[in-house]
This record gives C-alpha cells, structure tokens and sequence, in this order.
C-alpha cells in the first residue's frame, strides 16, 4: 500500500447500473467520501489468452488510506468480475478543507 494518507482508487465495470450500485454502497459504508463515475468508455484487454474489448464504466472513489483494505474487500466481494480491477493511486496534496472532509466522510459516526 502507498505510503499516503489519501487516495483514489479505481475500478470498472460492465454497466453504468452497476456502477451506481457499487458506488452508492461503498458510500453507504463510508469506505470512501466520494465516487465519480465516468463513460461509456472502451478497454482493450488480455484476457485468458485472448484479446478482447468492452463497454466499461470507470468509478473513481476518494478515500483514506486506513480504509482501503476494506473498500477493497468490499470491491471484491460485491464486483461481477473475476478479477476486478482495483488500482490505488496516492494523493501527494490537496486543500486542507477537502481533505478534511475527505477524512470526515470515511469515520464510522
């Protein structure tokens, strides 16, 4: 895990549905403080020795560091992929008011 105290992390999926749903309950949990979504948008892949290409929707949730493990369980578990895509990027800086909120949203209350 990246040695930072926020982050972004996203995933994809197959429908634009799923990604509202998927994004809604990681809110709902408070596992991250936000989540944009963005597409229709279209990947190339490898995918079991073949190269493929879908219609995704990207979601890109802003979190904590100390809520990852469980936004990626979470991801995991609720996900239709076999091996979802869940990438983490640390955040280096931002506003002292964002990020503040950022932490608020991801406490348990």
């Amino acid at each position: 895990m990246p040695d930072a105290d926020h982050l972004l992390v996203m995933t994809t999926t197959d429908s634009e549905e799923r990604a509202r749903r998927l994004a809604g309950t990681v809110i709902d949990h408070r596992l991250a403080a936000c989540a944009q979504i963005d597409g229709p948008l279209t990947s190339v892949y490898r995918w079991q020795g073949e190269t493929g290409t879908a219609t995704e929707w990207r979601i890109l949730f802003k979190t904590t560091a100390d809520r990852y493990a469980a936004l990626e369980a979470h991801l995991t578990r609720e996900h239709t992929y076999d091996v979802p895509e869940i990438v983490a990027t640390p955040v280096t800086a931002g506003s002292d008011a964002y990020l503040g909120w950022l932490r608020a949203q991801t406490r348990d209350e």
